[in-house]
């Protein structure tokens, strides 16, 4: 009885032995497996688009070049009606150069068609600070600094009278930002030049006023200002008596010119 309950006690333990190694090797090969992934786990793939965008950054009045427009992607959904697409354009960064911004952009911020302007469509309007005036004014090389004025450009408008005691001048507006110059390509000796006929001002209303009534009394030149100068003075401008207001340095004086 004795040796038959022992052969019955180590089957058991045997058995038993088996079962926890058994076990054990099952659970392990889950762990490695890992759990199982269902349809509902993976994630839904983003629909992307390609947008224009600056490729750095655009401060208003801005004329866009080829360099200042990338491609970069969106996502479809986050596209707003503006936004231009490059399978709906794909030829939209080469379209676009010449475009003025109406704003400005951010690297990376998507081109919105309602923030630029194209040239001969509100282009001039677009960059006119509010309160601002737009006043073109024939000019010649001689009379604006060599032709060297260009958009963007700061100058000192100054007025040549003669009368009988002589010929006198007088600068009757300072510090005032050229908005364009309309330029055309002339042949001078056989080299190519390029000379502005006419430039368009950045003016008040008052000051409006007072370059129309000096273009009638006499010959109108440009001073082109440096950088330096121009960043230095700040024209004030609300009377309409014909007066400008000038300030330079905190120091405040006043300019009056008879209409």
């Amino acid at each position: 009885m004795k040796v038959a309950r022992i052969a019955v006690i180590a089957i058991a333990l045997i058995a038993g032995l088996i079962a926890l190694v058994l076990a054990r090797s099952l659970g392990n090969g889950k762990d490695e497996a890992g759990p199982v992934e269902t349809a509902l786990d993976v994630p839904p793939q983003m629909e992307l688009v390609e947008v224009l965008t600056a490729a750095s950054y655009v401060s208003l009045g801005t004329s866009f070049t080829a360099d200042l427009f990338a491609w970069q992607k969106w996502p479809a959904d986050g596209t707003s009606p503006g936004y231009i697409v490059r399978g709906d354009r794909p030829d939209a960064d080469s379209e676009l150069v010449g475009a003025v911004a109406r704003g400005s952009f951010m690297p990376g911020e998507p081109i919105n068609e309602g923030k630029i302007a194209i040239a001969g469509k509100g282009l001039m309007s677009s960059i006119l600070p509010k309160g601002f005036r737009a006043v073109a004014t024939r000019i010649s090389p001689e009379t604006s600094a060599g032709g060297f004025v260009l958009p963007k450009d700061r100058v000192d408008v100054m007025l040549t009278q003669e009368s009988d005691k002589g010929v006198s001048s007088e600068t009757i507006l300072t510090n005032i930002r050229v908005l364009a110059i309309d330029q055309s390509v002339e042949d001078k000796d056989g080299v190519k030049v390029v000379v502005g006929e006419t430039a368009t001002l950045e003016l008040t209303p008052s000051q409006s006023e007072i370059l129309v009534t000096a273009q009638q009394q006499g010959n109108l030149s440009l001073a082109l200002r440096s950088l330096e100068d121009a960043e230095g003075d700040e024209v004030v401008d609300e009377s309409t008596s014909g007066t400008i207001v000038m300030v330079r340095s905190g120091q405040m004086s006043k300019r009056t010119v008879k209409r």
